[in-house]
């Protein structure tokens, strides 16, 4: 059954286009350059384009590349050896040939090769998705192969499987990083696994079959009316399938999908988030801890923050993901201030440093999330500042109608400055009306109006706004000073024009 495709990746044999930007490799080698990122040179070694979009239109460029891998990458040697980019590939490897293409002799040896190398260097260190991943590549292997060392393959993998799966994918179908990005893409290796099985005549898991519907619930609820995913902790668009594209593989794989209506607030207890919707609004609340303790890789300094979708375009977002690494970019786009919530004098709610690492975090309560006749209320609070010595307490209570959002900020506990920011969609234009109000505007969108009661000064800065790796798209943000321990920001709406 056919897999969602990949976005073509080569414009010519030796030519990538990934995460933004154009690599060409040179004549020989330069698969491991050291001047290049490292999610770059994973990049190269993950041969995606051989289940891209008209895939069979580039067949002799990908037959080239694989003996051209072959030849230049001995085996141990290098990236692409490393377990994730070795379990990505030979995923690859086993879909291009189920869908007919013959892999010649020297890449099935390689890719048993491969899939020794990787039983032994599985990544219990990292866990999270990069065990995942690794399993699944060996039950590809395991099913792909026939004889003893394959079947202990697929039986070691599908160990792993059942383990991870059962402490990853949370009670409300999310996985527990936390991320909606590496949530779909969890989703499509579990669909994978699934179409394969079939592809072999087994039996899927049991337990794939009961995580895949609460894995779709929890998708909708993450998902923008643009169908893309919304911006929380690591994400960017065009990394995982959409959501969309999910849908429809599971519906192929003729699976239970999720309803795609909601009710009107949908409490994802278990992670944290919180969906509501009223009228032409579609609110995503950030009530969440970062996820597990022992593994904040993916995760943003961004407890409490939230996005907001208005007649099916998205106003305000958080700043997204253009680039892993250690660099000061990526830490500024792990920052608070790069998330519309608050932060207390100048500080990151959570410690996030060294491109994936995070040291004293914020923890989150979700206090309420019910509707009633007064509207959609969600409040939630967070520790994040006690740490500097104050037991400075975030409290932010947002109330949701038809034709109005406010957002309650409350300090408990002393501070020296207190600024909210609300980051604005890059179509979104915002004109100052009075002291402490703004009015916002957009194609397709009403018009908006924003005031702000108790702040202390009001600033519309330049921002930059990444929905995919490599992109940075200039924005506006506002910036609200508070002139006490508390604010209220009023958000309100004309219908739709």
């Amino acid at each position: 059954m056919p897999a969602p495709a990949k976005a073509i990746s080569m414009s010519d044999a030796t030519t990538f286009h990934v995460l933004g930007g154009r690599h060409r490799l040179p004549s020989s080698g330069g698969w491991d350059d050291p001047a290049l990122p490292k999610l770059l040179r994973y990049n190269l070694h993950y041969f995606d384009d051989l289940n891209a979009l008209d895939a069979p239109g580039r067949a002799q460029w990908h037959r080239a590349l694989i003996d051209r891998w072959l030849a230049e990458n001995p085996p141990a040697h290098g990236t692409g050896w490393e377990p994730y980019p070795t379990s990505l590939r030979m995923v690859n490897w086993v879909k291009w040939a189920l869908c007919g293409n013959d892999l010649g002799t020297a890449a099935h040896d390689s890719l048993a090769t491969q899939a020794r190398w990787l039983r032994r260097r599985l990544e219990y260190h990292l866990l999270g998705n990069h065990l995942l991943a690794n399993a699944k590549a060996l039950v590809f292997a395991g099913w792909y192969f026939q004889g003893p060392e394959a079947d202990e393959w697929l039986a070691h993998g599908l160990r792993v499987l059942r383990k991870q799966l059962a402490e990853q994918i949370l009670a409300d179908g999310g996985h527990f990083e936390l991320s909606p990005m590496y949530h779909c893409t969890v989703l499509e290796d579990l669909l994978d696994l699934v179409n394969l099985s079939h592809a072999f005549g087994r039996a899927p898991e049991s337990g794939w079959l009961d995580a895949l519907p609460r894995m779709q619930r929890w998708l909708v609820a993450l998902t923008h009316p643009d169908g893309g995913v919304a911006f929380f902790n690591d994400c960017a668009l065009e990394i995982a399938p959409a959501p969309g594209e999910l849908r429809a593989y599971a519906e192929r794989l003729r699976l239970p999908v999720a309803t795609t209506s909601l009710e009107a607030v949908t409490a994802l207890s278990a992670s944290g988030y919180v969906r509501a919707r009223a009228g032409i609004a579609d609110l995503y609340c950030d009530c969440a801890n970062l996820g597990p303790d022992y593994l904040p890789a993916h995760a943003h300094a961004d407890t409490l923050s939230f996005e907001l979708s208005l007649g099916g375009r998205r106003l305000i977002v958080n700043s997204g993901t253009s680039e892993y690494g250690i660099g000061a970019e990526r830490q500024r786009q792990r920052g608070t201030a790069a998330h519309s919530t608050l932060v207390l004098d100048e500080r990151n709610s959570s410690e996030v440093w060294a491109g994936f690492r995070v040291a004293r975090r914020a923890h989150a309560q979700l206090h309420a999330a019910a509707g009633s006749a007064h509207g959609i209320a969600i409040e939630a609070s967070h520790d994040g500042y006690a740490r500097l010595g104050r037991q400075a307490i975030h409290r932010r209570r947002w109330t949701l109608d038809e034709r109005s959002l406010v957002v309650d900020d409350r300090i408990e506990g002393r501070f020296s400055r207190a600024c909210a920011y609300f980051h604005l969609h890059p179509d979104v234009h915002v004109q100052p009306t009075a002291q402490h109000a703004v009015a916002l505007s957009a194609p397709g969108m009403p018009s908006v109006k924003m005031q702000f009661d108790n702040a202390a000064a009001l600033a519309v800065e330049a921002g930059t706004w990444h929905p995919r790796f490599g992109a940075s798209l200039a924005n506006q943000r506002i910036v609200v000073q508070l002139g006490r321990p508390a604010l209220t920001t009023r958000i309100s709406w004309d219908s739709v024009s």
